[in-house]
């Protein structure tokens, strides 16, 4: 059996920037030529449609995987969603892998004219959407058809403990944000190594035996050589008052030449069972030469 600590390794690529369509047809046959294995497309107001843009890439590229990190679930019905992302699907040869997540910013549901839900609405219909998706694909009257048995793989990515709960009960994929707790509604702010240390051992205890089953996968958000070092203060906009040690303990920053990059990839794995690393597009280049180092 696979043990989640030497789980083959798999890296996707986030993207964000791409305005036109030559821009994210480019980008991702780039993605596809340096050897990523999933390309990953966000879910904010102010960005093209998630769905409609993996319908685009699918068409693009070959071989690359296509995904949404993180789908905001409370914009949409259930089985509307499901029927969207089971025609992309289709139409991609079961090529999709579908992220979701509860939103956490309060602004861009005032721009969509939709009411800010409590946390524990927003995470009930996180439940409901998860839920319903997997119904749908599981039909043997879906139309169409599921192109990959039971459906694309879920992602399920939060920090909170009932969101984790429910990503360790019934997710493919655990997706970890590396962030503290702030007021409801004010967005995110990442946190230092000891916070992703403790969701990740909950996770696991959470897992029990289907930890060998079930993949790990966090953020890439800095790749840096290794004169970098002490403060870091453009990660999400966030300031990192972390020393040089702490920086190089952050399982989602990777300091030094590709080879020694590659060898913290593979130490975050042995040591939390981290085996799928998500890229943030500007790092695409530097991380791309960890590829492959590990490959």
């Amino acid at each position: 059996m696979t043990s989640p600590h030497t789980r083959p390794l798999r890296f996707g690529l986030v993207l964000f920037s791409p305005s036109t369509r030559e821009e994210w047809v480019a980008k991702a046959r780039h993605a596809e030529s340096l050897g990523y294995d999933v390309v990953s497309v966000s879910d904010h107001l102010g960005m093209p449609s998630s769905v409609a843009t993996l319908a685009l890439l699918a068409e693009a590229t070959e071989r690359i995987r296509l995904g949404t990190l993180v789908l905001n679930t409370v914009f949409y019905q259930p089985k509307v969603l499901a029927r969207d992302l089971a025609t992309v699907d289709h139409h991609a040869g079961g090529r999709v892998e579908i992220g979701l997540g509860a939103g956490y910013d309060k602004a861009q549901f005032d721009r969509a004219g939709l009411p800010w839900l409590p946390a524990r609405e927003r995470v009930d219909h996180l439940e409901r959407t998860l839920r319903e998706l997997r119904e749908v694909f599981a039909s043997p009257h879906a139309s169409p058809p599921a192109a990959q048995p039971g459906g694309p793989p879920v992602l399920v990515a939060g920090r909170g403990p009932r969101v984790l709960r429910l990503a360790a009960e019934h997710a493919d994929i655990v997706g970890f944000t590396g962030t503290v707790p702030v007021p409801d509604g004010d967005g995110l702010r990442l946190g230092g190594p000891e916070e992703i240390a403790a969701r990740v051992t909950q996770v696991h205890e959470l897992l029990g035996d289907r930890a060998r089953d079930v993949e790990l996968n966090i953020p890439v958000h800095r790749v840096l050589p290794s004169a970098a070092g002490g403060t870091v203060t453009d990660v999400w906009q966030n300031e990192l008052p972390l020393s040089a040690a702490e920086l190089a303990e952050l399982p989602s920053v990777l300091i030094g030449s590709a080879r020694e990059c590659a060898q913290q990839v593979l130490e975050r794995r042995r040591r939390y069972g981290l085996s799928y690393f998500s890229v943030l597009e500007p790092e695409m280049e530097a991380f791309a030469k960890v590829i492959e180092e590990l490959r």
